[in-house]
Formats: structure tokens, sequence, C-alpha cells
């Protein structure tokens, strides 16, 4: 009786062990790990793991889809009213192997198992996705929330299932971005006091609270963190491109002026204003007209005025740039 074995699947040559790029559809060179809920990476692009990525089947790397909502015009056609960003589905082919049937299971089970934990709930009731990321061979690194949809369940042909079989995963993305995983920092302070007229005029730093300008290198909007280090009896934040702002008052919940280095931070997505010992200070906010407002792609004109300003006030706040492609 002939024996039935799996058809030979060369891993791709990437000129010895260890992941090196491989040629990916609609982004090009480029290594991907995954990291699990449990914080365990797993190589993707390294034949020496195990298994390596089936290239050639890879999808939904590119720019994010949209649903877009219209009006009909009363000369024909329509206009664009709103575009909405949808979520995001990325198909991932793993072929694994092992040298005996034993050690290929054993690698099968520990992928999958990877994969589906960001199904499973936590001690508080929350699923935690996995990070699929994207690095680029000049150190350049992208990445993107993801939680398993299906696809891990092998060919269902004869000869697979013995020593090796492949698996196209579709991974479900809530968010659609790319993340960049290098968080951007901006810190801006008091300038140094001194008497304007003696010995002769002094103009401070540039890094100082007033009109200034923020960069967001990413392809779309980003929603800041916050944090505030006083003295400061009333700090305001404005958006000088929409006009968009918002103010805190931290006299409004009953705590008085913030003292030298005192600190609150104020999130905007998710929306949240805390004091440095975690207590709720959402309610120092200037609702109904606050706006948590973002940064939008390229410079953003702002004024952070804090009232009440001292040796040591500043405002630090910091975003991970977002992108439409890996």
């Amino acid at each position: 009786m002939p024996l039935i074995t799996a058809p030979v699947v060369t891993p791709p040559d990437t000129g010895g062990g260890g992941s090196s790029p491989v040629p990916l559809p609609e982004i090009g060179y480029a290594t991907a790990t995954y990291t699990d809920p449990t914080g365990a990476v797993w190589q993707l692009t390294d034949e020496d793991a195990g298994w390596f990525t089936l290239a050639d089947g890879v999808s939904g790397l590119g720019a994010v889809p949209y649903a877009l909502t219209t009006d009909a015009h009363p000369r024909g056609g329509s206009r664009l009213r709103y575009a909405q960003p949808q979520p995001r589905a990325i198909v991932w082919p793993l072929y694994v192997y092992g040298d005996t049937h034993v050690q290929f299971v054993s690698r099968w089970r520990a992928l999958a198992t990877a994969f589906t934990r960001t199904l499973r709930e936590g001690p508080d009731g929350k699923r935690t996705p996995g990070w699929l990321e994207i690095a680029r061979p000049d150190g350049t690194r992208r990445r993107i929330a993801v939680y398993y949809q299906e696809g891990f369940e092998g060919r269902g042909a004869r000869g697979y299932g013995i020593v090796s079989d492949a698996a196209a995963i579709t991974l479900w993305c809530q968010d659609p971005y790319w993340i960049d995983p290098v968080e951007v920092s901006v810190h801006r302070e008091t300038g140094a006091l001194a008497d304007f007229f003696e010995p002769y005029p002094t103009v401070s730093s540039s890094q100082v609270l007033g009109e200034t300008s923020v960069r967001n290198p990413g392809d779309v909007v980003v929603w800041p963190k916050w944090t505030v280090t006083g003295p400061a009896s009333l700090i305001t934040f404005t958006h000088e491109g929409t006009g968009e702002s918002f103010t805190l008052d931290p006299n409004e919940v009953g705590h008085g002026n913030l003292l030298a280095g005192q600190q609150v931070t104020i999130s905007t997505d998710p929306p949240s204003v805390r004091y440095q010992d975690g207590s709720n200070w959402v309610g120092a906010l200037d609702w109904p007209g606050a706006v948590l407002w973002g940064l939008n792609p390229g410079d953003n004109p702002v004024t952070f005025q804090l009232n009440g300003s001292g040796p040591g006030s500043a405002v630090d706040l910091s975003f991970n740039p977002r992108y439409e492609t890996a």
C-alpha cells in the first residue's frame, strides 16, 4: 500500500536562518511577527521556526475600507456626505511542518492557541487582542490589533495533517488603522522667568507654553494623551486650526489650584481625566462645550494656556501615529 504524504512546500529562501524580509503583497519586502495576548512573540517569516508565511495568499494590508454615505444630486449622480472607516479583515496563510507527526501537531496546536486566545475573556471580562507587526528593512514598524476570526482548520486534503498542513487565518481588526509602536512625545514648559529690561531684553526657550505647533506624521487623526504639571489654576487647550478647545478647572472638583509638581492626565480616546492619585476629574472639564480634540495629519497650530503658571509648569502630550497601510 502506498504511503500518502503531503506535497512538499519549500520554505522561502531568505539567505539563511532568522527572520529576514520576504515579499508581501501590497507592501513589498518586510518581516512579520505576531504577539499573542500573553506577550509571547511568534515569528511569521522565519522558516526555522517550524512554520512560515505563504506570502502569495496574504491580503488586507493595504488601504482602509470605507463605507460611503451619499446624497442624490438634482443634476444627476451623487455627492459624498460622509466616509466611515470599516473594520479590516487580514488573511494570513501559514504553512506548519515538523520532522515527525508529534512535532508537527505540537506546533500546530501551539499556533492555534496563540491566535484563538484573543477571543477568551480575561479576569476583567474583556478580550485582549493580539498584535500583528510589519517591520521594514529600514527599521520602521507598523502594527495592528487583531482578533482571530476563522481559518485555522487545515486544508482537509489527503496527505495533509501528517507532518505538515496549511491554514489561511482570517484576522479581524476593529480599528482598521496601523499604528507606529514608537510613541511621539512633545514637551512644552514655562519659559525661564527673567526681568525683560535688566540687563537687556530676554527671550525664553521656544519650547514654551502658549502658541505653538504640534506635528502629526501619520495619515489620519490621532487622539493624544496630555499630562499637565503644576502650578496652574486654570488649563485651556485650543486647536487654532479648528477652533475646538477644552478647559480644565481644578477648583470644580474641590481640589483647588494645581501646586508645583502635581499632575493631571487627560486622555482623548477614550475620554478620561485622572489626577495623579487616580481619582476621576472628568467633572473639572467645561462641559458641555468641552471638545477633546485630536491632531490632524501634518502641522497643528495649538495654544496651551496655563493660568497661574510658574517655574515647573509643563504640558506633555504623547500619541502613536496612525497609518492607512502597513
